[in-house]
């Protein structure tokens, strides 16, 4: 009996099924219309946006700049929606089950609002190939794989600092919104999308340095500049660290969340 719930309860099915369920909310939230002449049209004008003020400034190196990194910004952007999903459990009325069940929940979470980093990801891409070239960035064919691998790695593992967050988010879901918006706002600032990281103090540096973002971005950059390989996979190689990281305190926040509600007796329901 219990080789049969381990089997049914393992890491590998939970997120399965949770993630069977993050694509049919994709699927109820967005057609293909809506996805790209909505969010994707959108978020193609925030990229311009910051893209044109580095041409009133007259420096292409500065619009070139600005283009790429809120090209890649726009992935860890919908990545960072989980700390807004994780609360829809709650509302829906379906938390105190999960924390009932003899899964981890922080397994089930990380499969439930996968559709935001794939999402994410064709956001991403889609700007880097098809609005950058607009403003100088080029990447040859046999970058294009590369420069996949890496939108990936940086939508994932800021996926994971986002799912951390929704940890907390859960105990207080009222605060999900302006949770959400200070974390990616404070990241776009200061992971070198916007600014290099050297402008900021060491303080502010060291915070940079512990968000996957940062690396992500960096890699990017190295890619699109035709740096030494060796630069971008370094950069590369402290995305996954940092995800892990992060991914191994999400899982430790939610184990703690369950045990805690278990001892109240549930969650009650919170819109």
């Amino acid at each position: 009996m219990d080789t049969a719930v381990s089997r049914l309860t393992g890491p590998g099915r939970v997120v399965r099924a949770a993630a069977a369920n993050a694509l049919a909310d994709f699927r109820a939230t967005y057609s293909w219309y809506s996805w790209t002449f909505g969010w994707l049209g959108r978020m193609l004008c925030q990229v311009t946006f910051f893209a044109l003020l580095g041409s009133f400034l007259h420096s292409a190196d500065q619009a070139r700049y600005l283009v790429l990194g809120n090209s890649v910004m726009t992935c860890v952007i919908e990545a960072m929606t989980v700390v807004v999903s994780t609360s829809w459990e709650r509302g829906q009325g379906t938390l105190a089950l999960l924390a009932a069940a003899p899964s981890e929940m922080g397994w089930v979470f990380l499969g439930r609002s996968l559709q935001w980093p794939l999402s994410g990801c064709g956001t991403s891409l889609v700007a880097l190939l098809l609005l950058d070239p607009l403003f100088g960035v080029h990447f040859t064919a046999t970058q294009v794989p590369v420069l996949v691998a890496l939108v990936l790695l940086t939508a994932f593992s800021t996926y994971c600092f986002g799912l951390f967050l929704g940890a907390f988010v859960l105990a207080a879901p009222a605060v999900r919104n302006f949770v959400y918006n200070a974390a990616y706002l404070v990241t776009m600032a200061i992971s070198g999308v916007q600014v290099p990281t050297g402008f900021w103090p060491l303080p502010v540096r060291l915070l940079a340095e512990a968000l996957p973002a940062t690396h992500g971005v960096a890699a990017v950059r190295a890619l699109a500049d035709g740096s030494d390989p060796a630069a971008c996979a370094r950069q590369a190689a402290l995305a996954v660290v940092t995800g892990a990281l992060w991914l191994a305190a999400a899982l430790t926040a939610f184990r703690q969340s369950a045990r805690w509600v278990r001892r109240r007796g549930g969650y009650e329901f919170a819109p």
